[in-house]
């Protein structure tokens, strides 16, 4: 990084270009985003052409579009010729429409077809995220002409490593490996050594499925297929990678009671992580009103034992952690498809027998460090912990349920995380610590 950025401060711009031909696009890139955009723009420009384009899309979106608008419409239009289209949508997608049509006008005419035929799928769809970039072969192809055909164009495909055969409907109906082509005799024929047990994505597959036969099938790429089995695109393992990251991502901040963003925390301005915060702490802060109301309801009761106070806290927030245990499990579950609404009951009656362990458990100790500790007396130790061991099983029994039952309805059951079950739990504990307290204290 200091290398570079002394070479380009001191003009030496031939040494510099010589130094980046050398290097990983990957890592080019990871030191323009710590550069300066004045130094970015810069070295971007410095660039060889035939690096430029990769070296483009392993930016992030903001520098990116910074780049595209800093560029003269015609050099912007030869960066988007030379990206992958499902790169180069995932970029127009983020610009402002005007940009996107000036672009697009000094664009091929190849690539605007595929990029306005990407944006017809919806988002966060198989066909959306999907690349048209990919080497067809006909059955009746030899060896020889598939290898021919590859040379021609292979340079421009997302991968060569899987050849896709179709029929002149552009159906599909089956796969070659390069490996096989190349140990293949050259005057065999495609359709006598293709796989014809192709397993294919939709175009309308939400991407979370597309990660999970990926992760079923352990490939590296995999056809997207249209209702008619005509073949419009493939789907690559890197794109499954940022699906990955993009999906568990919005899992932890919904978990987290956030709006989802799709910029990095750094990236991210305080206004606008205000924004996606307060929502979710607003809507908590009027339900928790409820566990004010059950406290006040009790007061009489409280100030004849005052030291029944003292544990509210910690039944508290003991249900809330056990409950967030419950969904946080139940929710990872649902994520990988472990778990299915139908399993609710066996899901349920484990956690009631976890509960059960880990609520005696809790209590017990929590009875001998009333005892030994706080010194209340028998009555108020019996009452506390006979609370927090309902209020375990309560908790877990909520925390697995919701979930699922937000699956059921269509919902995120990350939605259904921590701080939402934390706050039904709390009520609930109190409601039954208060119950337990009025039968076993007679108050």
């Amino acid at each position: 990084m200091e290398e570079i950025l002394e070479l380009l401060k001191s003009g030496q711009y031939l040494h510099l270009r010589q130094l980046l031909e050398n290097m990983n696009v990957a890592d080019i890139a990871a030191y323009m985003e710590e550069m300066e955009h004045e130094d970015l723009l810069k070295l971007f420009r410095i660039l060889p052409k035939s690096m430029a384009a990769d070296v483009f899309s392993y930016l992030e979106l903001e520098t990116e579009q910074y780049i595209i608008t800093s560029l003269s419409e015609r050099d912007a239009a030869g960066i988007i010729d030379n990206l992958m289209a499902d790169d180069a949508t995932d970029l127009l997608e983020e610009m402002p429409a005007n940009v996107v049509k000036k672009l697009l006008a000094h664009a091929s005419s190849d690539t605007r077809r595929d990029i306005n035929h990407l944006l017809r799928y919806p988002e966060d769809s198989a066909g959306s995220i999907m690349t048209v970039e990919f080497v067809d072969l006909k059955e009746n192809l030899t060896v020889q002409e598939a290898v021919e055909r590859i040379r021609k164009v292979g340079v421009d495909s997302e991968t060569i490593n899987i050849c896709y055969v179709l029929d002149q409907h552009r159906t599909l109906l089956g796969t070659v490996a390069l490996r096989y082509l190349l140990l293949s005799p050259p005057d065999a024929l495609i359709g006598d050594i293709m796989h014809e047990n192709v397993i294919s994505l939709h175009t309308l597959m939400d991407q979370e499925e597309v990660a999970r036969q990926f992760k079923k099938y352990d490939f590296t790429s995999m056809p997207v297929v249209d209702n008619e089995d005509r073949l419009v695109g493939i789907i690559t393992v890197d794109d499954v990678v940022d699906i990955l990251e993009e999906e568990t991502t919005e899992d932890i901040e919904k978990m987290a009671a956030i709006v989802p963003s799709d910029k990095p925390y750094m990236k991210t301005g305080v206004i606008e992580s205000w924004k996606k915060r307060i929502p979710w702490l607003l809507l908590l802060m009027i339900s928790a009103t409820f566990t004010g109301r059950i406290i006040s309801s009790f007061e009489d009761a409280l100030s004849r034992y005052v030291v029944l106070t003292a544990f509210i806290p910690m039944l508290m927030d003991t249900g809330g952690n056990a409950g967030g245990q419950a969904s946080a499990i139940v929710i990872r579950g649902l994520s990988l498809n472990e778990i299915e609404f139908g399993d609710w009951f066996k899901v349920v009656w484990k956690e009631i027998r976890i509960a059960f362990l880990c609520g005696l458990t809790l209590a017990l100790c929590n009875f001998v460090k009333i005892m030994l500790i706080e010194r209340v007396g028998f009555y108020v130790a019996l009452v506390v912990s006979l609370t927090l061991f309902m209020a375990v099983i309560v908790a877990k029994i909520v925390g697995s349920m919701l979930p699922m039952l937000a699956r059921k309805i269509g919902m995120d059951p990350a939605v259904m995380a921590s701080p939402f079950i934390t706050t039904i739990v709390d009520a609930i504990s109190l409601l039954i610590y208060f119950r337990v307290a009025t039968i076993t204290l007679g108050i």
